[in-house]
Parts: C-alpha cells; structure tokens; sequence
C-alpha cells in the first residue's frame, strides 16, 4: 500500500513569493525652440548654438505686434542722438566717422577746422531750448520770481501772523482749512450800510476764489492811519492825538491783527486741529457780511483822525 500523506506532519512551509512589478519609466517632455507645421514632413531643425533661436527684445516684439494689430509700437530705432550731440561737441565731430561727418556737411579740411558756412548754421537758441518742457524764462528775472514769494502777499501775511513759536508748518494748515472753509462756504449777504471796496466781484463769486475772499475781507477793514500819542504836546502832560497815514502793508497788517483777536474772542464749536482756522474763517465771512466787530474799531480810528486832523502840522518847521 502507497504510504499515506500527512500534512499535518509536513514540516515545509508553503512561501507565497509575488511577482516583481516592472519599474516605472518616467515620461520626460522634451520641448524644442521650433515649432513645425503638423503637415510638415522634415524634422525640426536643431539650433547650432544656444543662443541662435532665443524670442526678440521686448521693444522688437512689440513692434511686430503693433504691426499684426495695426495699433503702432514703440520706436525700436530711439536713442541717443548721437548727430545732435556732435553739433554741439566740436571735438567729439573731428573724431567721429566719415559717414556721419559727411551727412553733418562737417567735413574737416586739412587744418582740423570746421568750415564756416557750417558754423553759420548752427541755431544757438535751438540747443538752449532742447530738451525743456517750457520755454525757458527770460533774463532779467523779475524782482518776485522766487521760490520765497510763491504764495500771494495776503496769505502770506496772514500765515505769518498766525504761526506761533515758530510752528511755520501749523500756520500753513490752518491757512489752508481757513481758505477750505471760504471755498465750502455758501456766498456771503452784503450789508449796505458797510459796503466793500469799489472793485468788489459779485458776492457769487467770492467763494470760487478764496484767495481773493480774504484779501477782499483785509483790505475793505483796513485802516487808513493809525493815531500817534505824542506826549506833552497838548500841555501840561497831556498827549497830543496825531494821525499817521500807513502804507499797504502796514495797513493789511493792522487789519490781519483785529481779525485774529476777533477770531480768538469767538467760542469754539469743538475740539480739534482745526478749531481755530474755523474761527478766523467764520470771522471773514461775518467781515464781508457786516457783522465783525472789526468794523466798529476801524470806524473809531477813523473818527478819532478825523477830529486830530489839526494836529498835522506839529512839529514841522516853517
């Protein structure tokens, strides 16, 4: 009899040994610089150097794209321009290419020089005005033609009176919130009894031009002359009243003063930077209107040199 077959006595295990999987080959993208039509049959040419199928310049390939779109380029052939440098650069036109000397009519002679005939055509004012934006200003320049008088003379004045302890760029801010103000402000209502000064615009124009707003205000307050206290002149100790005709400045400075004492007496509607500018402009408006007491002590000066105008004449030699 076969012998039987155990398998419980079989001492060798059974391997379960899989298969190795075939390694994966990566895929690689070679692109080339040349793109063929797909009806071509030639291969694609392979560039000889590494340079030889690089894309254009910027400038070159937005030109040829203005041409396709008939929108224009840029101009690839702007640069230097080198003739107009030797027109000016004689010895720059006697080292320079005989082409270009030819095309110039610069032509040396044996000596070096250029010909005269050349040189009588050569524009001065032309190369005095290239490359200006504006047309350059004319010699002599004027007296106000300087950086320091940019601003007009009132809003100077009154930058200046307004800066405190030497804050020049406070002054300018709140010089600039006072003329914001006059420029938002609705137009002012006259008061015949205080007129302007004869050549005043309409009220309606006022705030389209607050420059002119404010000197319209100083000037139609502006006092005339101010009184001088001579002492002793009465007698007996007493000071003599005397009138003294102020200039422009001086007159818009006295005015600029009671404005800004005006504006200080005025209660503030809040707080904030610009609290004070409001005030001299609120101040400015009640001027043009009439309603400043800036007009009461104009009329006091003058009312009190009108009745010392007698008094003139003191101290004057006959």
């Amino acid at each position: 009899m076969p012998p039987r077959l155990s398998l419980l006595r079989s001492t060798r295990a059974i391997l379960a040994r899989p298969s190795p999987l075939a390694a994966a080959t990566p895929c690689v993208l070679r692109c080339t610089t040349i793109r063929g039509f797909a009806d071509s049959e030639k291969p694609p040419l392979k560039p000889n150097s590494p340079n030889q199928y690089v894309l254009p310049p910027a400038s070159e390939e937005a030109a040829t794209l203005g041409e396709v779109t008939d929108k224009g380029g840029p101009e690839i052939e702007q640069g230097v321009p080198v003739r107009e440098i030797l027109k000016r650069d004689q010895e720059g036109l006697e080292k320079a290419p005989q082409v270009i000397r030819e095309e110039l009519g610069q032509i040396t002679g044996e000596n070096g020089q250029a010909s005269s005939s050349s040189l009588a055509a050569f524009d001065e004012t032309e190369v005095i005005n290239r490359g200006h934006k504006y047309a350059l200003p004319e010699l002599p320049l004027a007296s106000d033609a300087n950086l320091k008088y940019r601003y007009d003379p009132v809003v100077q004045l009154v930058t200046n009176l307004m800066m405190r302890d030497g804050k020049l760029s406070v002054a300018q801010r709140n010089m600039s919130l006072i003329l914001q103000h006059l420029r938002a402000s609705p137009p002012p209502l006259l008061n015949p009894e205080r007129p302007l000064l004869p050549s005043a615009p309409p009220p309606t124009h006022l705030p389209l031009n607050p420059t002119l707003y404010l000197m319209l205000a100083i000037d139609s307050v502006a006092p005339l002359f101010r009184i001088r206290a001579q002492k002793g002149a009465a007698g007996g100790g007493t000071a003599l009243q005397i009138p003294v005709p102020l200039g422009l400045r001086q007159r818009r400075r006295r005015a600029v003063e009671w404005v800004l004492d005006a504006a200080s007496k005025r209660r503030s509607r809040g707080s904030g930077k610009g609290g004070f500018a409001q005030r001299v402009a609120e101040e400015i408006v009640s001027v043009i209107e009439g309603r400043s007491t800036v007009w009461d002590k104009r009329g006091a000066v003058h009312k009190l040199g009108v009745s010392a105008r007698a008094n003139l004449n003191f101290g004057r030699r006959r």
